[in-house]
């Protein structure tokens, strides 16, 4: 028999049974299907992952100074830092434990019967703050260089603490109390996406802070353009302390490709094993129903013998079966899979990441399964001997 007698024959033993060779086929349709979405849907979320990671954490930088450094970043450093390719704002916060823990009140008459004052954490901060926080002034405005130049008892304090302090409007300049000194409020700072905490806080210039024993830089606030965070998380140091840079902790936003890997990990392991099943389930389909065929087609099979028919060659036309039955299954299941990732893609608005190695890779390891599932029908088949299967 040539290749194409046996192609012709297998077809036609396919062929005769088509409901039965659909529902064996079907197995090893869900478990390519599942295979592909699950290596497709993995890697379109691990590249929306990359896509659309939190621009927030992509783009921050935080330089820490460390407590025993003395004065190791000036105040007039940060405008180093954003002279950096790729830098977007920054600013210089200052605070200690004792600032962390001042009274403030709104209200110069000290009443025992009511409480007035408000625990809150006083910060000095430059001038850069708002955009540094990616905040907005929701009242007023920040405090600036003339500000600083002209060392006004001036303070900004979070949308927080002026609902604590009881601050609603500043048309009428109010003030704060801060200890026994009276500073002016010129805004109120809120929407903060960074440095929530400041929400509770009271800032102060340089200039006053010093008053509170705030004096030294304590961490740079740092955003950068997409891509660009590394980059300055290795220069920032430099910038900020020349000579310095040991005394200086930076904090760099994690890799997004490792993330969208680790996602992709999780979830390969997940949807591989529920694929791997549907593939064992689809071969044991196919060695069940070859073996059924096999059964059924003895007469066949001793009257090809009784003509000369070889043992390879009843092997070669049940093989041939049961691999162009996992090949058929392949081919589906790769098809459906491919539609499944785009029809998820376009209701999540992806971008589907298709692998055209696996669009051909799956009906091979359909082809294999069914190869493999057909190895013992057709050995079967091939030790009958002519006169007991005529019999």
């Amino acid at each position: 028999m040539d290749l194409r007698d046996l192609l012709n024959e297998a077809m036609a033993g396919m062929l005769a049974r088509p409901v039965r060779t659909a529902l064996t086929t079907l197995g090893t349709v869900l478990g390519i299907t599942t295979l592909v979405i699950t290596l497709g849907v993995a890697a379109t979320a691990g590249n929306q992952i990359v896509g659309r990671f939190d621009a927030l954490t992509a783009t921050t930088v935080t330089v820490e100074v460390a407590e025993n450094a003395k004065a190791a970043v000036e105040w007039d450093a940060v405008d180093q830092v954003t002279r950096l390719r790729g830098v977007t704002s920054a600013a210089a916060v200052a605070e200690t434990k004792k600032s962390a823990n001042l009274s403030v009140r709104s209200n110069k008459i000290i009443d025992p019967t009511r409480v007035t004052d408000q625990t809150l954490t006083v910060v000095a901060t430059s001038t850069g703050l708002p955009g540094a926080v990616k905040g907005s002034m929701i009242q007023g405005r920040y405090f600036d260089a003339g500000h600083l130049a002209r060392q006004d008892k001036v303070v900004v304090v979070g949308e927080q603490a002026a609902k604590m302090l009881g601050i609603t409007r500043l048309d009428r300049a109010p003030a704060v109390f801060i200890g026994k000194h009276a500073y002016t409020v010129i805004g109120v700072l809120g929407a903060m996406q960074r440095e929530k905490n400041l929400g509770t806080a009271v800032m102060v210039p340089p200039t006053i802070g010093k008053r509170f024993g705030i004096k030294d830089v304590t961490r740079v606030l740092i955003n950068t353009s997409l891509g660009a965070a590394d980059l300055i998380a290795r220069q920032a140091p430099t910038a900020l302390s020349p000579g310095n840079e040991a005394e200086l902790q930076v904090i760099a936003p994690p890799s997004p490709t490792r993330a969208r890997d680790a996602v992709q990990n999780d979830v390969n392991a997940l949807f591989l094993i529920l694929g791997l099943v549907s593939l064992v389930v689809g071969a044991v389909g196919i060695a069940n129903v070859t073996l059924v065929t096999v059964m059924e087609r003895v007469a066949e099979i001793g009257l090809r013998r009784s003509l000369g028919a070889a043992r390879r060659h009843i092997a070669a036309q049940f093989l041939l079966e049961s691999t162009l039955t996992g090949l058929t299954g392949g081919v589906i299941g790769a098809s459906l899979g491919i539609l499944a990732i785009v029809a998820v893609s376009a209701a999540k608005q992806w971008t589907p990441v298709l692998d055209l190695r696996l669009a051909l890779i799956a009906p091979l390891a359909g082809a294999l399964v069914g190869l493999l599932a057909g190895l013992y029908p057709a050995l079967r088949a091939a030790r009958m001997e002519p006169v007991d299967a005529l019999r």
